[in-house]
């Protein structure tokens, strides 16, 4: 059996069945009726928060493609938002949280690019508060198992049995269920999905999975809109300001780190110095083992910290990392007594309200803003980090590096990938 939970309209009062008489269809009939269309989406739950802020990105560029379409069957979408729920990489309770995106990121910025809306603000499109509510299409997206069987690149999508069952939440939410769930075999970009919006009357698509869906816009100046439109909640940047004033001797003045208030009004420039400290993203945990001839041990990682400490004329170094507290003493015990080490240490207030995705942030905001940045092989935390270095302006010398393993030489220790920005 799928797990899919089934709610049936005479046992439960107030369903509400999303439904092509809402819609206004393109022959201009029942046009004062909403002819709002709302596209959901969801990844796959041991996905982590920075894997999840980069399949936003694919499915807000989506919605912005489709709200300048032409095609009124397609430029009336609203994107809503997943809210954060259960993220296996957090310290949780058992009872989903459905964290909006308000309190990561600035949803009035999002806006400005894509026609996002929280899951709330579905309600209460709806105007029955937090009634039951029926989402008429709902697909499964995965591989093909034969996808690179002709050698090339193909984009194809179709129907097909489901390679496992699938497990769709709903955001776990009680009142949210579906009776039409397909699973749907998928090669290529986050555009091919207009077919199926367009072949279809539903005011209701889900799309799970949706980290299968590559990026229609990689890279390029819509890519960047995207990205600079991620800004973050204000309050957590007060709190990462804070910090660096008070710890790091940084401020954005000093540090040429300032930006417009609105993202549009970025220009391209490479003049940020940062604050006068070193930055290191040191991934430890599942990477050990994971990547374990790029992951250098806890004594190798302070060797190359001092070295680059030196190389800088600096004395202090922030270090953001998922290792645990006894590592981490470890790391300092290998630094000299003359090196300034810092790592952020959240009080209960912050800790409860904004969780392990707000701290995550406010470490990143802090190593974004260092004279030199330091990151972990292939990890989409050091990845978010150099993508803010790179709007606020700093040279590429000193964003985009890593840390070598024990066993990785000079020329063997491969660099990271340099994704410039482009406006």
């Amino acid at each position: 059996m799928f797990y899919i939970k089934i709610l049936f309209a005479i046992f439960i009062p107030n369903v509400l069945m999303l439904n092509n008489e809402d819609y206004c269809d393109k022959n201009g009939l029942d046009c004062n009726k909403p002819n709002i269309r709302y596209m959901f989406y969801d990844v796959n739950p041991p996905e982590g928060f920075n894997l999840r802020r980069d399949v936003f990105m694919r499915f807000a560029i989506f919605a912005r493609k489709l709200s300048k379409s032409s095609d009124p069957k397609l430029h009336n979408f609203q994107l809503v938002l997943p809210p954060w729920s259960n993220l296996h990489h957090w310290k949780h309770t058992e009872e989903p949280e459905h964290l909006p995106w308000s309190l990561f990121f600035d949803l009035g910025s999002l806006q400005k690019f894509s026609p996002v809306i929280e899951m709330h603000q579905f309600f209460t499109n709806l105007e029955r508060n937090y009634g039951y509510v029926r989402i008429e299409d709902v697909y499964v997206l995965q591989h093909y198992e034969d996808m690179f069987s002709s050698g090339k690149f193909e984009e194809k999508m179709n129907i097909s049995s489901c390679v496992k069952e699938p497990t769709t939440n709903f955001y776990y939410y009680q009142n949210v269920t579906s009776n039409n769930i397909r699973c749907l075999s998928f090669h290529g970009h986050t555009s091919q999905l207009t077919k199926i919006l367009k072949e279809t009357n539903a005011q209701s698509i889900y799309f799970d999975h949706g980290e299968v869906a590559l990026h229609d816009r990689f890279g390029d100046s819509i890519y960047w809109q995207c990205r600079r439109s991620m800004r973050f909640n204000k309050e957590l940047v007060q709190i990462s300001n804070d910090y660096r004033q008070r710890f790091l001797n940084s401020t954005d003045i000093t540090d040429k780190t300032e930006l417009p208030l609105d993202w549009r009004d970025e220009k391209q420039h490479r003049d940020a110095i940062g604050g006068p400290y070193l930055s290191v993203h040191l991934r430890r945990r599942d990477f050990v083992w994971g990547r374990p001839k790029q992951t250098p041990s806890i004594e190798y990682t302070a060797e190359q910290i001092r070295e680059k400490l030196m190389e800088l004329a600096l004395d202090t170094v922030f270090i953001a990392t998922d290792s645990p507290p006894n590592e981490f003493e470890e790391l300092k015990s290998f630094l000299t007594p003359d090196i300034n080490v810092f790592r952020f240490k959240p009080n209960k207030e912050v800790k409860k309200r904004y969780k392990d995705g707000g701290i995550a942030i406010i470490e990143q905001i802090i190593c974004s803003h260092a004279r030199y940045f330091i990151g972990t092989y292939e990890s989409t935390f050091s990845f978010r980090i150099q993508e803010e270095r790179e709007i606020m302006g700093f040279p590429e010398e000193t964003t985009f590096n890593r840390l070598c393993g024990n066993d990785e030489s000079e020329s063997s220790c491969e660099k990271t990938t340099k994704w410039k920005i482009v406006y």
